[in-house]
């Protein structure tokens, strides 16, 4: 399985203009090595977008589901550091999900992903499942270009924090799907095709939001802690 935890957490949100140089020289330099040492967080990757909204998608992936509901996370984001408590305020539009790692396929992570995010109608979460995992993502890591590709289900519902007092209530996420490829190209015809909206609608899928994204920085647990 190409991510290394059995979990993640998805964020997407934009930065005011003024404030994006600073957060992100804050977000390598303290944000991400801070999550990156509390237990069970394993790896973050910032993300930036080529097309589409937001600017931002980060995903942390974690050891279980049970580590974005610890005391040492939760600590964490009731005693947000001062530059932290700067940075804040200057989110818009923030949605983070806590999320189960449904389907995962492929080795790696390419420096491209598409992010589709969607809301299964109701009765038909069995057979969307079914019809991504069973069908679609296996077969897709193999194809010229591609790398990986994973299911998301929002499965645990944040705890109001003193960080998101500081920034506005957060909107959750439902389902989404991570595709990373070495080819833009490539990632681009597979969701003009197979993966599409219509596809998806067809299948049971509803609201669905996308975004195609470039690597921007990673870092894995080992490496914050030397």
């Amino acid at each position: 399985m190409p991510l290394l935890g059995q979990a993640a957490m998805l964020l997407s949100f934009d930065v005011e203009q003024e404030a994006i140089a600073e957060h992100d020289d804050w977000h390598t330099h303290e944000h991400l090595p801070e999550r990156l040492s509390i237990p069970g967080f394993v790896r973050g990757t910032r993300w930036v977008a080529l097309r589409g909204q937001p600017r931002y998608l980060v995903i942390y992936e974690v050891e279980q589901l049970a580590t974005l509901a610890s005391a040492p996370y939760l600590e964490r984001l009731n005693n947000p550091s001062p530059w932290t408590t700067k940075m804040m305020p200057h989110y818009r539009g923030m949605s983070r999900g806590f999320c189960s790692l449904t389907g995962s396929f492929g080795l790696g992570l390419g420096h491209v992903c598409q992010l589709i995010r969607f809301k299964p109608a109701a009765g038909a979460e069995a057979a969307l499942s079914q019809w991504l995992t069973g069908n679609v993502l296996p077969g897709l890591p193999a194809r010229p270009g591609l790398g990986s590709v994973h299911l998301f289900e929002g499965a645990l519902t944040p705890s109001m924090t003193n960080e998101q007092r500081i920034r506005g209530a957060d909107a959750g996420v439902d389902w989404a799907l991570v595709l990373t490829a070495f080819r833009q190209q490539d990632l681009e015809r597979l969701v003009q095709t197979d993966l599409n909206r219509q596809a998806l609608e067809q299948q049971g899928a509803t609201d669905v939001v996308e975004g195609l994204y470039r690597l921007d920085y990673a870092l894995t647990e080992r490496e914050a802690k030397a």
